[in-house]
C-alpha cells in the first residue's frame, strides 16, 4: 500500500457519517453536526438505513515524493444502529492513474443513545493486487458532548465531537520510506479525533492516526434546491517528524444519497 492510502482510507468513514439520520428519543439529545469529524482516521459513526455514497481524494504531495496521488470510494450504509446495528461497507480505488488495484472496507457500528456510539471495521482488505500493510483492523468510540458550551442551540446539534480507538496495519505500522530514514518500525496503534464547530459553519478538525498529527477544516453544503450533501475536508498532514518527510496538502470529496 502507498503511504498515501494511510491518509486516504480511514478519512472515509468520518466523512460519510454525516449521511446517518439522529435516532429518535425521549430526551433531548444534540447529535454530531453534519460536517466531517476526521481527516485520517475513523470515527464510530458510519452511514446506514440505505445511503449509497461516493467520495475522492488526493495527497499533495504523496510521502518521500514530488508527485501527487489519489483514490476513490464507492459504498453504502444499511442496517439502523439506533434499533440494532448499522454496517457500511466500500470499494476503493487504490490508483487513480491505472484503475487496476481495488480494496474493500467494513464498519460495523452501533449507537448507544447518547449521541455516541461504538464501532468496529476492517479496512485493506484486497480484491485485486497486492498491498504493502495488509488488513488493518481497529475498534472505536465516538462521542457528541452535550454540556454547555457544547451545543448549538440553533440546530439542536453538539458542537464538539471527538474519537478514540486502537487498530493494526496502518494505524502503528511505518513505511518503508520511514524505516529507511530511521524513524522506527512502528507508530503508537493508538488514534483519536476531535472536532468543533465555527461559527455554525464549519468543523475545525485535528486528529493522531497512530503515525502522526493532522489538522483541517470540514463543511458540509447542501445542492441548491436539493437535499443532496456535499462533504468538503481540506487539511494538513504530517505536522510532526514521527513519520513522513514534510508537512503535506490533503482533500476529500464526498456527497450521498438514501435508496
Amino acid at each position: 500500500m502507498k503511504p498515501l492510502k494511510k491518509y486516504l482510507l480511514p478519512a472515509f468513514i468520518g466523512l460519510f457519517a454525516m449521511h446517518s439520520p439522529n435516532a429518535v428519543v425521549a430526551a433531548p439529545i444534540y447529535q454530531p453536526n453534519s460536517n466531517g469529524k476526521s481527516l485520517t482516521t475513523p470515527t464510530a459513526w458510519g452511514a446506514s438505513n440505505n445511503v449509497i455514497f461516493m467520495g475522492a481524494g488526493v495527497t499533495i504531495p504523496s510521502p518521500y515524493s514530488k508527485s501527487s496521488d489519489g483514490a476513490a470510494v464507492l459504498g453504502a450504509g444499511i442496517g439502523d444502529p439506533a434499533k440494532n446495528l448499522g454496517f457500511q461497507f466500500y470499494v476503493t480505488s487504490l490508483d487513480l492513474s491505472d484503475w487496476v488495484r481495488y480494496s474493500a472496507s467494513f464498519h460495523l457500528f452501533r449507537d448507544l443513545g447518547d449521541a455516541s456510539s461504538i464501532g468496529v471495521g476492517v479496512q485493506n482488505v484486497m480484491i485485486t493486487g497486492r498491498s504493502d500493510t495488509g488488513k488493518s483492523y481497529y475498534v472505536v468510540y465516538s462521542k457528541g458532548v452535550q454540556s454547555n458550551p457544547f451545543i448549538n442551540e440553533a440546530s439542536g446539534d453538539s458542537k464538539l465531537t471527538y474519537s478514540i480507538g486502537v487498530g493494526s496495519g496502518i494505524f502503528g505500522k511505518k513505511s518503508p520510506e520511514d524505516i529507511i530514514h530511521g524513524k522506527g518500525p512502528h507508530g503508537t496503534y493508538v488514534f483519536g479525533n476531535i472536532a468543533y464547530e465555527v461559527a455554525q459553519f464549519f468543523n475545525v478538525i485535528s486528529d493522531w492516526n497512530g503515525l502522526n498529527l493532522n489538522a483541517g477544516l470540514s463543511k458540509t453544503f447542501k445542492v441548491p434546491d436539493s437535499d443532496l450533501p456535499i462533504g468538503v475536508t481540506v487539511g494538513v498532514a504530517d505536522l510532526t517528524g514521527y513519520s513522513g518527510d514534510g508537512a503535506r496538502l490533503i482533500v476529500s470529496l464526498g456527497t450521498g444519497f438514501a435508496f
